[in-house]
């Protein structure tokens, strides 16, 4: 019996259109994605995040160049996890061996707490995981279809949105729970469904028949349909403008190494949602909000969390109807990971509704009574004692610095030119210095001073602080400090709360997590997808080159809005609070530049690359895409060295002239790039 699809005779049963088996891959991916976006939300937060908020205490520039190299790697693997799979072990083995691997990073990172290096083997396994499962899992989709055409793209359009709904769910989820949390669940999380992805997808691997069971063995069709594959090149070729055969390789090589270069620009610009944007998110946008604005961004987090997640729950019902009969174990746990991601959203969601700032009264460092805010869903009254966690940030204070000359003290208070408190001032000594690493920073050494200093109640306090590398003190300096003080909620009592009085209810709050932005971009996708398609199946369908300069400028736009949005942060300036319009901006004219570029890039690279060199050349765009990243990551280093000397506003206007320059460049050169294609479009 002749199958219309490959794989099963179940696989012929069909879901929205399309065999069984795409949905199959479809929730695997969903969860790979889920978890790879959900630790990647929370990496650089981690680290620069205070020890005493159970983060490493990184530096931002040494934060920035790992998450680079791991982005970068993440590129860099599939070449050889593709490799393995084609020579060794097949597409499948290679899935559930990569899914396997990556559950086990996972669960590394979660016992960050436990020693570092569970960390670095937790990334270590998550690069290697990635580069047998990524590559591999969508060849098994592209030989479900046995034809060429229409039905094989859509498929792997629903593909992507597997990807982006992962994405979407991963990013909410696993930052919410790291960042209001702990860390490690966020990072266990991340694991938990990488592991459910593998599960589901080893128990109803049979659907798939024989496909990607086994490495290419059969040389002689795969060697038949190469050289009939080069004989239609040939042909078609010597049809082109009456040019030579060499001549048109070499042009449409020379082609593919343009649009490689012109990618690094715009992914070493687009890779800084998870630095330095995330950084911006996180100490320079205003994320706490109250009063109306707090309802209505509850509403709107409502809605876009229930109706994807609902459409996508649909499609699991309908995949049910058609292979639970056979593969009843694998839809079983399947259904079990949405029950655990519902009981998360509604859990999340409801805990948003329900918090509420209070206004609480507690012992400063002063051992003077201070009110502050704290927020939380624990309904509280006037007069319950509570327990709080302390947050304290010390840093050095200059006095001379053109941002603190309208500064005052009192009473050990550091006032502004309002009155208003901003921290509190101390005269230290340094008792002793000494060259150690940040924890976890094993490659690196700072320069640590020890310090000593009174409060207003003549109590000698100690700290330990790093020295930046141009500092000229020695042990037995005096330094000023500053030091700011935050409170968070705490259910019990432990050797790190103090407790604290309630004094007033206040207004319903509710504080974005820092994370939260980074979903804007699979949100965006999801609603701006099929408009775009729609275009580029139109007569409005621009070249490729137009596409990739459209990309790349779109991409330097939403680096303007953030340059201008952080246009009024003093130089040197650690925190600020700027509105988070100007991120969602930014991540909306990102996300439309990358639905610019991706129909260019690989698409691209198969059109244009002569069979035997497809190999090739796949492996130097993803290297294009690994020194994207890297050098990303490098440059986001300097966010604080720029930030400093010329304003944080200068820093983002770097990303918004180069990416924009270089679409521009591109727009000049489409006549030329279109002719050097040789009618490929």
């Amino acid at each position: 019996m002749e199958f219309k699809y490959g794989g099963s005779e179940t696989n012929q049963k069909t879901v929205l259109g399309h065999p069984s088996g795409l949905f199959v891959l479809f929730f695997t991916e969903m969860w790979e994605r889920f978890s790879y976006y959900g630790m990647r939300a929370l990496l650089v937060l981690f680290l620069t995040s205070s020890l005493l908020n159970e983060g490493w205490g990184w530096e931002r520039a040494d934060a920035t160049i790992l998450y680079g190299w791991y982005i970068g790697l993440v590129y860099l693997t599939p070449i050889i996890g593709g490799y393995i799979a084609d020579k060794f072990l097949g597409f499948r083995n290679a899935v559930i061996l990569g899914a396997f691997i990556m559950t086990l990073g996972h669960a590394s990172m979660a016992l960050e707490g436990t020693t570092h290096w569970f960390f670095y083997a937790g990334l270590t396994l998550l690069i290697i995981g990635n580069g047998l499962f990524k590559p591999n899992i969508s060849s098994i989709v592209g030989q479900l279809y046995k034809t060429q055409g229409e039905e094989k793209d859509a498929g792997y359009t629903i593909f992507y949105m597997g990807i982006n709904a992962g994405s979407f769910l991963g990013i909410l989820l696993c930052g919410y729970l790291g960042e209001k949390i702990g860390w490690h669940y966020g990072f266990g999380l991340a694991g938990v469904f990488m592991f459910i992805g593998m599960v589901q997808f080893y128990l109803a691997q049979k659907i798939f028949g024989k496909i990607g069971l086994k490495p290419n063995t059969n040389k002689s069709i795969e060697k038949t349909i190469e050289d009939d594959a080069e004989k239609l090149e040939d042909n078609v070729e010597e049809l082109v403008e009456g040019v030579s055969k060499s001549r048109v390789i070499s042009d449409r090589m020379i082609v593919i190494g343009i649009f490689a270069l012109f990618t690094t620009f715009f992914w070493w610009a687009f890779e800084q949602a998870g630095g330095s944007m995330t950084i911006f998110a996180g100490d320079y946008t205003q994320r706490v909000l109250e009063g109306s604005s707090a309802t209505a961004f509850k509403i709107i987090n409502s809605v876009i969390v229930i109706i994807p997640l609902g459409i996508i729950t649909y499609v699991l019902s309908l995949l049910f109807k058609k292979t639970f009969s056979k593969y009843s174990t694998a839809n079983i746990v399947l259904a079990s990971s949405f029950v655990i991601v519902w009981a998360l959203v509604i859990w999340m969601l409801q805990n948003d509704y329900k918090t509420t700032s209070y206004a609480v009264a507690y012992s400063d460092v002063n051992n003077v009574e201070k009110v502050k805010e704290i927020r939380t869903s624990d309904p509280l009254t006037v007069g319950d004692v509570i327990n709080v966690k302390v947050n304290n940030k010390y840093e050095f204070y200059n006095p001379a610095d053109s941002l603190n000359l309208a500064n005052t003290v009192k009473d050990g208070n550091l006032l502004n030119e309002d009155k208003n408190a901003i921290g509190y001032f101390f005269n230290a000594k340094i008792t002793d210095l000494k060259e150690e690493s940040a924890k976890g920073l094993f490659w690196k050494d700072n320069t640590y001073a020890s310090l000593a200093f009174e409060n207003q109640k003549n109590e000698v306090l100690k700290q330990k602080l790093a020295l930046s590398r141009d500092t000229t003190f020695t042990a037995g300096s005096v330094v000023q400090l500053k030091l700011t003080q935050n409170l968070g909620y705490v259910a019990e009592a432990s050797e790190d709360t103090v407790t604290a009085k309630v004094t007033e209810v206040k207004s319903s709050q509710v504080e974005v997590s820092a994370s939260w932005f980074s979903v804007l971009n699979s949100l965006f996708i999801i609603v701006f997808a099929s408009l775009f398609s729609k275009i580029w199946q139109s007569k409005y369908n621009p070249s490729g080159p137009v596409k990739f300069a459209l990309g790349l400028i779109l991409v330097g736009v939403g680096f303007a809005a953030l340059a201008y949005g952080s246009s009024g942060i003093p130089e040197g300036a650690k925190t600020a609070s700027v509105s988070m319009v100007w991120l969602v901006l930014a991540y909306l004219f990102h996300t439309l530049g990358e639905l610019c570029v991706s129909p260019v890039g690989l698409s691209y690279v198969s059109k244009l690359a002569p069979v035997k060199f497809v190999g090739i050349m796949f492996g130097i765009w993803f290297i294009a895409n690994f020194l994207a990243g890297v050098i990303g990551g490098w440059t986001a280093s300097y966010i604080d060295p720029i930030s400093e000397k010329y304003g944080l506003s200068t820093f983002f206007l770097i990303f918004t002239l180069i990416p924009a320059g270089a679409g521009v460049i591109m727009l000049l050169l489409n006549g030329k790039i279109k002719k050097m294609m040789h009618g490929i479009k």
